[in-house]
């Protein structure tokens, strides 16, 4: 049997071993190039991916959102959509409720800021309409509770009908709609001021926004995290959709709740979600005098007013309604700002407070910057008629008619030519008090206020509160005020005096 030799490496190669080596190569150079293929179908796939649109990549990468109509904005919790045209008065859907004995007599609240072909939604009601009485077309169309009578209650069938109406407004199927507002017939909203302040929220995620009571007796009665429903809430597509699944259920697990914004807060916190407080919504729990707490109104974009018909109008000598007509027309022409308070100082010996669009506050001594911006207490708790507690800290009236401000109230309003300034004025008020004081403020008649047009855009930034100027000619009883920013080099107190 013939063997095969080994030779040494001066008797040449192993033919073993040179195919050994062979095969190597072979294998290094298939897979180099396998190596480079891969890296080149790669390169191709990123950019086939990169060429798809932000859609396109969102429908690959949440399945679940497909299940969304095209119309419907929202998907379901979770998914990401791209980006999408800011949220205005178009995408809100708003629910009211009312009933057949109390719209007729609360109707005008919602024709005050309800606009024809503009805000949608509906005034939802327990009963028909009298056919013989037409329906306005200055109000919010009407429809009727459906299913409200089969739920169990203790104190208040009418309740379970309103803590519903999320669900009956969203199967009402509205294309585009982000957000639905629930509030009381009796509410005044401004809704260009609401779509801001939802705008600054993902209303593709799950969003419960409101407020809650101004006394805390309130509060303590029925949660401190619970929006008040006649302040007005919002609920978020997402969380409606969700809200439709369990409502009914849940309705007859919490049968014993008092009110329908008590209901819906169980309902909402079964699925997890907690309140978002937004400053700017009202729910007015307090009796007699509101102008304290809407003469020091928070850095926020006014919402909404609730229980009007409980506090005094909001200007002595008129009615609340010619009141409420007063303050619409400064909102039309300054949304943003009605109601944004300013600082500023004459002399160092006078303080005055500006509430756009409502009123001017002017103090003959200097007060500081914090005591200015807490609300005079003019008005009591809800409930008791108590001096407090409310959830923001209050300051007396001082008992000495002399150091108890003058006020001014808004009087008329002008836009500039190019509406870029508007120029309100106020008037002033001479009540009981302010005819026992001989001195103080003397000569000042009116009030005449600049300020240029707010951008809703400015609420989108961190909340800063305006600095003002003041001038007044020696003989002149008018005293000119200008809203401007604040500058950023000086304190308060040091821009103003």
């Amino acid at each position: 049997m013939s063997q095969t030799r080994v030779c040494s490496g001066h008797e040449g190669l192993n033919p073993f071993k040179s195919f050994v080596l062979d095969n190597k190569s072979d294998r290094l150079r298939w897979r180099l190039k396998f190596g480079v293929f891969v890296l080149f179908a790669v390169s191709a796939l990123l950019v086939i991916y990169s060429a798809f649109t932000s859609e396109t990549r969102w429908l690959f990468r949440c399945a679940e959102c497909r299940d969304f109509p095209a119309a419907k904005i929202a998907p379901a919790p979770g998914c990401a959509l791209p980006e999408q045209n800011v949220t205005d008065v178009s995408h809100i859907v708003f629910g009211i409720g009312g009933s057949i004995k109390t719209w007729k007599n609360r109707k005008h609240y919602s024709e005050l800021w309800w606009k024809p072909n503009v805000t949608r939604g509906f005034v939802w009601l327990d009963s028909e309409p009298d056919p013989a009485e037409p329906w306005p077309e200055t109000s919010p169309p009407y429809r009727i509770s459906s299913d409200w009578k089969k739920f169990k209650f203790i104190h208040s069938q009418s309740a379970v009908r309103l803590s519903r109406i999320v669900v009956d407004s969203f199967r009402e199927g509205l294309p585009d709609a982000r957000w639905f507002v629930m509030g009381d017939d009796d509410t005044v909203f401004f809704p260009e001021n609401l779509a801001a302040v939802l705008e600054k929220y993902d209303h593709r995620e799950m969003y419960y926004i409101g407020g809650n009571s101004e006394s805390v007796e309130q509060d303590a009665l029925h949660a401190y995290d619970m929006a008040f429903g006649g302040g007005g809430f919002a609920i978020s597509y997402p969380l409606a959709a969700e809200l439709v699944k369990i409502m009914d259920g849940c309705l007859n697990r919490y049968f014993y709740f008092y009110g329908s914004d008590q209901r819906v807060w169980a309902c909402v916190g079964e699925l997890g979600v907690s309140l978002t407080r937004e400053l700017g919504f009202h729910q007015i729990d307090i009796r007699g005098d509101p102008f304290g707490l809407l003469a020091a109104h928070p850095v926020a974009p006014l919402v909404s007013l609730h229980h009007l018909d409980d506090v005094n109008p909001l200007f002595p000598n008129q009615t609340q309604l010619d009141s409420l007509r007063a303050i619409t027309e400064a909102y039309k022409m300054n949304p943003a700002r009605i109601m944004q308070q300013s600082f500023c100082y004459w002399k160092k010996k006078w303080s005055v407070s500006v509430s756009w669009g409502y009123a001017v506050q002017i103090y003959p001594q200097v007060l500081t910057p914090k005591e200015l911006e807490m609300p005079l207490q003019t008005f009591h708790t809800w409930r008791s008629w108590s001096n407090g507690p409310f959830i923001f800290n209050v300051r007396p009236v001082s008992p000495n008619p002399c150091q108890q401000p003058v006020v001014f109230y808004l009087d008329s309003i002008e836009g500039a030519r190019k509406g870029e300034v508007v120029m309100t004025t106020y008037k002033k008020f001479v009540g009981k008090v302010q005819n026992k004081c001989p001195t103080g403020v003397v000569g000042i008649e009116k009030v005449v206020v600049s300020a240029a047009k707010m951008d809703h855009n400015e609420w989108k930034q961190i909340p800063r509160r305006q600095c003002c100027e003041v001038s007044k000619g020696f003989w002149s009883s008018t005293m000119n005020v200008k809203i401007r920013k604040c500058k950023h080099r000086l304190s308060f107190l040091e821009v103003n005096t």
